[in-house]
């Protein structure tokens, strides 16, 4: 079984550049990007806990499930 990836969206009119994300993710896996709103560093690398989403303060980050490649896991099994 291999494992699941996760997806990020930043909407960046939301994200004030808090930096609050960063400080957060258990995996130190959040980078400012070129505009300084949050990029993921590995993307295997997310647990999905969605501690980035659940803390910023403006509602300007979702986390979720690659569906994909959750399809590829059900279909390896």
């Amino acid at each position: 079984m291999t494992k699941a990836k996760f997806k990020l969206k930043v909407y960046s009119e939301r994200c004030k550049d808090c930096g609050i994300c960063f400080e957060f993710c258990p995996k130190n896996n959040l980078k400012p990007g070129e505009d300084g709103t949050p990029e993921m560093i590995d993307y295997e690398a997310c647990t999905g806990c969605k501690l980035c989403e659940y803390l910023c303060p403006d509602f300007a980050i979702q986390v979720w499930k690659d569906e994909e490649e959750e399809r590829k896991e059900k279909t390896s099994e």
